[in-house]
């Protein structure tokens, strides 16, 4: 496998394609020091991005949760992903847009007079966490937790949110796990690690509430998917006792698409029916 930053393609950045080698920032970069920058992931299925107007929409408005305006509209932000989708010849891709302060005249915690850009790349990227897709993921249980609202801005897709999550990875990795589940900062039952997460009992669904971080996009697609079906969805706070009294679990995510979950530290899932049909109705819209 080759390094993300030499590889043969082309990169939108700034306007223009540009080759991808030559896709570099300054190291006085004011997002490499102090975190100021926001992306979206997102997959393109058979030449279309799913919901690509929406995620180009939240990553304008993370962008002015983190107080900067992104100087490019949603339309032209979604020619922008064509265009590089186009120049790299792929119909099935993995897509990255990121947006971030920039190298200029202020180099502090400040940043009023530093340039936004804008860079849209993408890569060829199969199953997020490999043959849990069919088996089931077994997930460590993370030490860090979400913060509070008052804290960050908890709903902005933004850099320094994941931070906790690589820390986290790693360790669950280290453990021989595919990811790890954060609680919130009152205990509840959060995500994991770059996915929201679903169970079921006695038939119906149970999600956390998403009030503390990232409702995704694939989240509300499932929950939708599962209301068309005629299943009760409960959005609710879970306590990490009630780990133990749900029968099957799986995670949702751009990348890892729907994932079911057979472990979470002690407690055991079933890859039951109910998860296999969403994880199969869900590539069916994504491929409609």
């Amino acid at each position: 496998m080759t390094t993300y930053d030499d590889r043969d393609g082309k990169i939108w950045m700034d306007g223009k394609l540009i080759d991808w080698r030559d896709a570099n920032v300054h190291i006085l970069t004011h997002a490499l020091h102090y975190a100021s920058s926001v992306f979206e992931g997102e997959r393109c299925y058979n030449g279309k991005i799913f919901k690509g107007v929406e995620h180009s929409k939240r990553l304008k408005a993370s962008a002015q949760m983190l107080d900067f305006e992104i100087p490019y509209t949603v339309e032209e932000i979604e020619k922008a992903k064509y265009d590089m989708l186009a120049a790299n010849g792929w119909t099935d891709a993995y897509v990255r847009a990121v947006a971030w302060r920039g190298a200029g005249e202020d180099m502090g915690v400040s940043a009023r007079r530093n340039p936004v850009r804008l860079a849209i790349t993408g890569w060829e990227w199969g199953n997020y966490y490999g043959d849990a897709k069919f088996k089931g993921a077994k997930l460590d249980i993370s030490k860090w937790k979400r913060p509070s609202p008052e804290t960050i801005p908890v709903h902005a897709k933004a850099a320094g949110l994941y931070m906790i999550c690589t820390m986290s990875k790693h360790a669950a990795e280290a453990k021989g796990c595919s990811d790890a589940l954060f609680m919130d900062y009152r205990g509840y039952v959060a995500e994991a690690t770059g996915a929201n997460i679903f169970f079921v009992k006695d038939g119906e669904v149970h999600t956390p509430k998403a009030d503390c971080f990232l409702n995704g996009l694939t989240r509300q697609t499932v929950i939708g998917m599962l209301q068309d079906k005629q299943i009760k969805v409960h959005e609710r706070h879970i306590m990490p006792e009630e780990l133990e009294g749900f029968e099957q679990c799986w995670l949702t995510g751009t990348a890892a698409e729907v994932t079911p979950v057979g472990q979470i530290g002690d407690y055991n899932f079933e890859v039951g029916a109910l998860t296999r049909d969403i994880a199969e109705s869900y590539e069916k819209l994504v491929r409609a």
